[in-house]
């Protein structure tokens, strides 16, 4: 398949004629070859030559890749295993089991301890949103506040920009890309303590963030204060028409008059997208049927690419996988992991090309490495049960994750995304 002349137009101001990035290839046709290799082998390839660190640090190959979209995208995993500040977050692919390096965020010496963040990715770019945090400069020192920052990472120049900040701080909130106005959502939220998980703040206000003009813009907030909660755009007709909200928890209680113990929301709500205004909150009422008892497990949409079906929402609850059904408003069961995680551990769940990904760290899995480094030991083995959902198969992979220290997946944050 050719490629379009604005891009080829593009490759070659960038590239010099006498520099063949294949000798003995026209420049567009060696470009279309070379956009094919997987994503998470261009740093290896990339000090090949000249033409080549150009070319795969250039804008013209993301072009080329979307435009190839079934062929050439690399479906990637962005994980960030503890406060992004301190520690770098690692890019996966899981179809070639590589990991990547990314820099850490900015450091603020006054700030540490990030967590309850929300990172999402729209287009060649990772978002890093909110989140809970400890500030020197606040009192008391042991209780976190909410960040209104936000950053996001370029992986043409291989740095994090720093944004205009959200109109209100917030972490552990809804947040949704719409690749369709180039523009972020963010719900609710609040500030979470890692301790006491119920002695936090909540807030009901709704943003927009608007990537061309790096601008924030406050929508209708939500009916009541909610945090905790997860947000998706669903399309209809090609574009996003509606923000759903689901879960969270609202106001609390104690236990012996103590120890505080949040109070889950059973429904949804969904806001229809109107153009550059956001429309009015709708509440779909109670998921849960008489006599079943609530589960507020992982929450995640698998979206039909192509566009022919309506996209498909599940729970991983414990060891069992339930979908959602719109017409109804409830939870059915699906089906169940294969292998259940080992006492004391935690589930991962992120959706990757279509599959559902549920990750738990492992050890005593068979590997052709006989030897193994004390940092792999520590670290463990990394464990993923894939389940197709439209051909309800199963499938497992096992890698060995980068880090000094197991996952801890009901604090890791992990964002898919396509290069």
């Amino acid at each position: 398949m050719p490629i379009p002349p604005s891009l080829a137009s593009t490759l070659l101001h960038q590239i010099d004629q006498d520099q063949a990035l294949i000798p003995g290839l026209p420049n567009d046709v060696a470009a279309l070859i070379l956009s094919f290799l997987p994503y998470s082998h261009h740093c290896r390839l990339k000090p090949t030559c000249k033409p080549w660190y150009i070319f795969l640090s250039s804008k013209t190959l993301h072009s080329l890749r979307r435009h190839h979209r079934r062929r050439s995208l690399s479906h990637l995993l962005c994980v960030f295993p503890e406060d992004p500040h301190i520690s770098s977050p690692f890019l996966f692919d899981p179809q070639h089991l590589a990991w990547r390096p990314l820099p850490p965020l900015p450091c603020n010496p006054h700030e540490y301890g990030l967590c309850n963040f929300t990172s999402v990715s729209l287009g060649p770019h990772i978002y890093v949103l909110g989140g809970s945090l400890f500030d020197t400069r606040s009192f008391p020192l042991d209780r976190p506040s909410p960040s209104s920052s936000a950053f996001r990472y370029n992986f043409l120049t291989s740095s994090w920009d720093r944004l205009a900040p959200m109109l209100s701080p917030r972490g552990s909130f809804a947040c949704a890309a719409i690749p369709s106005a180039d523009q972020i959502i963010v719900a609710g939220g609040g500030s979470r303590h890692t301790l006491f998980r119920a002695a936090g703040s909540r807030i009901c206000s709704v943003e927009r963030y608007d990537v061309e003009r790096d601008e924030w813009e406050a929508l209708d907030g939500l009916p009541r204060f909610r945090a905790g909660c997860v947000g998706f755009a669903v399309r209809e007709g090609g574009e996003e028409g509606e923000f759903w909200v689901m879960g969270g928890y609202g106001d609390s209680r104690t236990v012996s008059g103590v120890f505080p113990v949040d109070e889950y929301y059973k429904d949804a709500l969904v806001m229809e997208l109107k153009g550059n205004g956001g429309g009015k909150w709708r509440e779909l009422g109670d998921m849960w049927g008489a006599g079943e008892t609530p589960r507020f497990g992982k929450i995640v949409m698998v979206e039909d690419e192509d566009g022919g079906s309506p996209p498909a929402i599940f729970m991983l609850d414990d060891n069992d996988i339930l979908r959602y059904d719109m017409a109804s408003n409830r939870w059915q069961k699906e089906c169940s992991v294969p292998r259940r995680a080992p006492c004391k551990s935690s589930y991962g769940l992120v959706v990757l090309n279509e599959e559902l990904h549920v990750m738990t760290i492992v050890n005593g899995i068979d590997s052709t490495e006989t030897r193994r480094s004390r940092q792999q030991k520590r670290a463990g083995t990394l464990f993923m049960q894939i389940y197709h959902p439209r051909k309800k198969t199963w499938r497992c992979l096992v890698t060995k994750p980068p880090f000094r220290q197991p996952l801890d997946f009901s604090t890791t944050v992990m964002c898919p995304i396509q290069l």
